[in-house]
């Protein structure tokens, strides 16, 4: 008689327990989102998020600057306009905020990978992400035109990505041909594909100060309770053209995540939101968890689920330990 032994627990060292690890965290795969503000010398706290800011242009060209020198090259710029209007005109001017923060970072910084997130909700008195009807409904089609156009001057200020995270029909394709005819075909399109209408956004609609006015955003973001939608959105989002999608959030969603990861061949990346950011940062701050160990699980959770990149707030920590531990 011969009895099967079930294969134990790998047994090593620090040293061999890290060759042998299937899934590992690097510094080029973070991408770090920041918000940037009128004004000067500014560094405004966001309450609901411990550690986060609002910038001022000259500001944040000094904090990337430090946070490109611990390795995190890439970065998600927010902005927060001078006035609000109900076209989101701020968006679409070549003095924007996003704009005058995209040509001194990349003066500053000129190998940075600056991308520019793409909507209309942080600009528009309404907090919607598009245009309106005259029955306060968002209007699709002229919302992806001004979209388009938003793309080109954002490129044109310095950006290397666009991102339009307005789950708009149809943006990805419209924003692709508006980037091609303007010069612009080696900027890419990182599209929030599977983009969900999620509690986890709370803490975000104080530091991008974009709270919708009325009603919310379900009507053109992702119903929580599906799964095979988010796969047919991102299919529809590559067959238009964009580069990269984005899964968000991203610990709820894993297993969206993984689903994409085994349909796609483009990079994805995963947004670990700002609700995320701010339970891990409450308990830490309250003694309740291990706040490093649970970031970088956390981290590695994301990366083991399919992400080829992570956009988190969590990206200049994240880089001062890696850079310690080698």
């Amino acid at each position: 008689m011969y009895l099967i032994q079930r294969p134990r627990r790998l047994r090593t060292t620090p040293n061999l327990r890290a060759m042998v690890r299937e899934t590992t965290i690097s510094v080029d795969q973070l991408i770090y989102p920041v918000f940037v503000k009128p004004g000067t010398n500014r560094q405004d706290p966001v309450h609901s998020m411990p550690g986060i800011f609002q910038w001022s242009v000259d500001r944040l060209v000094e904090h990337l600057t430090e946070v490109y020198a611990k390795g995190v090259k890439a970065f998600l710029l927010f902005g927060i306009p001078s006035h609000k209007d109900d076209v989101g005109s701020e968006a679409y001017d070549e003095n924007g905020i996003v704009q005058r923060a995209l040509r001194q970072l990349r003066t500053a910084l000129p190998e940075s990978i600056l991308i520019a997130d793409l909507c209309f909700c942080e600009y528009t008195s309404h907090g919607h992400c598009g245009l309106l009807t005259s029955e306060g409904v968002v209007d699709n089609d002229p919302t992806v035109e001004l979209l388009a156009r938003t793309a080109v001057i954002q490129a044109r200020a310095g950006a290397s990505i666009v991102a339009p995270s307005d789950m708009m029909d149809g943006r990805v394709g419209e924003i692709r041909k508006g980037l091609d005819r303007a010069g612009f075909s080696d900027i890419s399109v990182m599209s929030y594909a599977a983009k969900y209408a999620s509690a986890f956004y709370g803490p975000f609609r104080e530091a991008a100060e974009n709270a919708p006015a009325f009603g919310d955003r379900r009507s053109y973001q992702m119903d929580v309770g599906n799964r095979r939608e988010a796969l047919r959105e991102v299919l529809l989002d590559l067959d238009e053209g964009a580069d990269i999608v984005i899964v968000k959030p991203a610990l709820p969603y894993l297993d969206v995540l993984s689903d994409v990861k085994h349909q796609v061949l483009v990079p994805i990346a995963a947004y670990q939101v700002s609700g995320e950011y701010a339970m891990i940062k409450a308990a830490g701050l309250n003694g309740w968890i291990d706040e490093r160990r649970v970031i970088e699980e956390s981290v590695l959770s994301i990366r083991r689920a399919g992400a080829d990149m992570i956009i988190t707030y969590f990206a200049p920590e994240l880089a001062s330990w890696l850079n310690s531990d080698h």
